[in-house]
């Protein structure tokens, strides 16, 4: 038989070809060949200062290469998760005005209109999803102002009711200003018509009938994204859903679809579990894609990112029900299985699926990676991207993380007031119709938005080598000329010129200036007291890992339902703190009877009888496993607690001490004397144990450190937290803290939510613990 050899790539060229072999070589049951290209091709290697510098000079690049003639259709980042690392590209694409587009399951339920769909049926399935009611009054068509549904969040809370029963409520709240009436009386129309069909209509009717109610389509109309066809696709896509869960269940209603929908939004299904086919060949746009999905995508120009070892190859994916060696051995099938299990078979399955990555382009390469994590700790480079940088004599390339110059700062302030004026054009259609007194303002502040428009455009336009304060001066004369009155009032107000002449504006200054100033302000929300802030550790953690979670959770205080998790620790808290009460837990808990002696083991297992029952626990196996767990480390916390010399002297022990203007508030929950007459105090933890090197900088341990100073007089202490579930105790002494670094971080802290500072701040780590995503406008595009 004739034996044919595929041996030229008519693809990628020579360099591109090299360094994917080199990566791919070394995998195991590989076949041995050799390919060649046409000579030439670019591989590049960065070595990011972290994840946002790496995204920034990613952006970067890609507007270079779209001045320069190359098509966005055939530019692509690849990334090994969208879900975890495509949101920062993202934002870096969206600063840049580089048109983009995110492929892949994962990606459908971040989009705009996707999103406010499911927020409708959320809502309509569950009243108490408070999250979900307040994107549903903050989109349009509802538009309710921050201030108002602050007060209407404030009246859910003081009255007990979920939030659409309190916007009733709320219609006879005399703080409530008349256009906000109007818009809660909308919604409750607009929610009594569609509750009403839940439960009679067909899936894919409602659907359809839901989103020419909400006017999504209609709102594309106004749109200044270049992806309104898509969104089109989008929400049809939806009704295409809809159609298919009546053909698999004939006879399910609109409930069990919203039920169904929502449940698949929150299973967070990984990117390569599903992938919309049309997405994989974008156009006009630059693809925003997996690893995985990468298969069969066409590129001249490829940015691989995430080239850390922690990701590349990284932790292999554990089954989530391992089969036992037993069964692996006594079938067919096994040997398959536990080479799925294999280290060696995991690091070739990554070798593979980069050379699949870097292969996709035709003409350059770029392999990044992140030099440091969000939390500051180094990562050294991939194994792999290391073999292919050998493999052709390169060095890496360090990239930083910029602020925007000049004429960067040009043009992300145009597209961001482009879309800005664009968007508000529908909003101030809308209000032209309503009775109210102030309508003429609305229409000023659209002309003189569109004023502004002209202003940038003209300076962007400007003669080569005049500068923007000259040609400011200039613009501003000749265009204040055909204003009216009220007009040139608001547009010499407005705090755009003194942007453009800051040669190092950031992101959110541009956000701050272009925003609707005609928003109220939270002030009256905040938790002052007298010239500054009542904060607590969690405050501050919370305000540092993403500003507008503090937003939600402190400002508007959005009610958010506990998780079994949290309903655990809360209880291993309680029975902790009662065993430790002068009584040793004997008849202690709500005149509960505990046997045992004080301080015995009987009664710490007692007090936890007695808890799991008031605790509202079940028998469901997820209950029984928590059980089990308590269990096992309530015995290891017995024996520890009775072998120690330590004596406690506080539990639950508050402190409260003034830091600048700013009062600083906690609660300790244990506090012993050591035998040197040294204190120390404790804090419970039912998650996973951290270092000392970890907890240097920990906001929570170093107020305790203060607090034991300024409140109690303390001089002499140390601060542990205490892994319950673990039987693990991390002692970190006083000396290790940095308080000059606390108090910094209180102001810095501080003032940011004194501005109202409250852009988001996207990360893994703190998007994928929060309780908001569906209301939060950074997890979409």
């Amino acid at each position: 038989p004739a034996v044919v050899r595929l041996e030229r790539s008519f693809r990628c060229r020579a360099r591109i070809i090299t360094a994917a072999q080199a990566v791919v070589a070394p995998a195991p049951d590989r076949l041995p060949k050799r390919l060649e290209g046409e000579g030439g091709g670019s591989v590049r290697f960065w070595r990011c200062a972290n994840e946002r510098a790496q995204a920034q000079g990613v952006a970067a690049e890609i507007e270079r290469l779209v001045r320069e003639g190359v098509a966005p259709e055939k530019i692509g980042v690849l990334v090994r998760s969208v879900r975890n690392e495509g949101q920062a590209v993202a934002v870096a694409l969206e600063e840049r005005a580089v048109p983009f587009r995110i492929v892949g399951a994962a990606a459908f339920f971040q989009r705009t209109e996707v999103r406010d769909v499911l927020a409708w049926l959320r809502m309509l399935v569950e009243p108490n999803d408070a999250a979900a009611v307040v994107r549903v009054l903050a989109r349009p068509p509802v538009e309710l102002r921050s201030v108002d549904l602050a007060r209407c969040v404030q009246i859910a809370r003081r009255r007990k009711l979920d939030m659409v029963s309190a916007l009733g409520a709320a219609m006879e709240s005399p703080q409530l200003p008349p256009e906000a009436r109007e818009r809660i009386l909308a919604f409750l129309k607009l929610h009594r018509q569609t509750a009403q069909a839940l439960d009679t209509m067909r899936p894919d009717l409602f659907v359809h009938r839901l989103i020419e109610r909400l006017g999504l389509r209609r709102q594309q109309l106004f749109a200044a994204q270049a992806d309104v066809v898509e969104r089109l696709l989008a929400l049809a896509r939806l009704g295409e859903l809809a159609t298919a869960h009546t053909r698999r269940t004939p006879t399910a209603t609109a409930r069990d679809f919203a039920r169904y929908l929502a449940a698949v939004a929150d299973a967070g299904l990984r990117d390569e579990e599903e992938l919309d086919e049309s997405a994989t060949a974008p156009r006009g746009a630059v693809a925003v894609l997996a690893m995985h999905g990468a298969r069969g995508v066409e590129l001249e120009h490829a940015f691989v990112l995430g080239l850390q070892s922690s990701r590349m190859p990284g932790a292999r994916q554990e089954l989530v029900e391992p089969v036992p060696p037993e069964l692996l051995a006594a079938t067919a099938a096994g040997t398959a299985l536990d080479d799925l299990d294999d280290r060696a078979h995991h690091v070739g399955h990554m070798r593979r699926l980069l050379h699949v990555a870097m292969t996709r382009a035709s003409e350059g390469v770029v392999l990044a990676y992140a030099a440091a994590s969000d939390r500051g700790a180094r990562q050294p480079p991939s194994p792999f991207a290391e073999e292919a940088r050998a493999a052709l004599g390169a060095g890496w390339e360090d990239r930083e993380e910029v602020l925007f110059g000049p004429d960067e700062a040009l043009h992300a302030t145009y597209a961001t007031l482009r879309d800005e004026l664009l968007s508000s054009v529908s909003r101030v259609g809308t209000r032209l119709g309503e009775l109210r007194l102030d309508t003429d303002l609305d229409v000023t502040h659209g002309v003189t938005r569109y004023l502004e428009l002209v202003k940038l455009a003209a300076i962007l336009e400007r003669p080569a080598g005049q500068s923007v304060r000259d040609a400011l001066a200039d613009i501003n004369s000749k265009l204040l000329q055909p204003m009216s009155a009220h007009q040139r009032e608001v547009f010499t107000s407005s705090a755009l010129d003194e942007l453009l002449l800051n040669a190092e504006a950031d992101a959110k200054a541009r956000a701050a200036v272009v925003a609707d100033r005609a928003e109220p302000s939270l002030e009256p929300f905040l938790p002052k007291r007298g010239d500054g802030l009542m904060l607590s550790a969690s405050d501050i953690e919370t305000y540092r890992s993403c500003p507008l979670k503090y937003k939600f959770a402190r400002v508007f205080r959005i009610p958010s339902e506990s998780t079994m998790n949290q309903r655990f620790g809360i209880l291993i808290h309680q029975v902790l703190e009662r065993f430790h009460a002068p009584d040793g837990g004997v008849g202690a808990y709500g005149g509960v009877q505990t046997p045992g002696g004080a301080g015995s083991l009987d009664a710490l297992l007692g007090l936890l009888d007695a808890g799991w029952r008031r605790g509202g626990f079940g028998d469901t196996e997820e209950e029984r496993q928590f059980r089990a767990k308590a269990v096992t480390s309530l015995h290891r916390y017995h024996a520890r607690f009775r072998g120690e010399t330590a004596e406690p002297v506080w539990l639950e022990k508050g402190f409260q001490f003034k830091l600048g203007p700013h009062v600083l508030r906690g609660r300790v929950d244990r506090v012993d004397r050591l035998p040197g007459g040294e204190y120390e105090l404790i804090d419970y933890k039912t998650g996973r144990p951290r270092t000392v090197a970890q907890l240097r900088e920990d906001v929570q341990l170093s107020l305790y450190a203060v607090g034991a100073r300024e409140a109690w007089q303390l001089e002499s202490s140390r601060q542990a937290y205490h892994y319950v579930l673990d039987d693990q105790k991390v002692l970190v002494p006083a000396e290790e803290l940095d308080r000059d670094w606390i108090t910094d971080t209180v102001m810095h802290v501080a003032d940011g939510i004194l501005s109202q500072g409250f852009e988001p701040t996207p990360s893994f780590s703190a998007c994928s613990m929060c309780d908001y995503r569906i209301a939060c406008p950074a997890a979409e595009r």
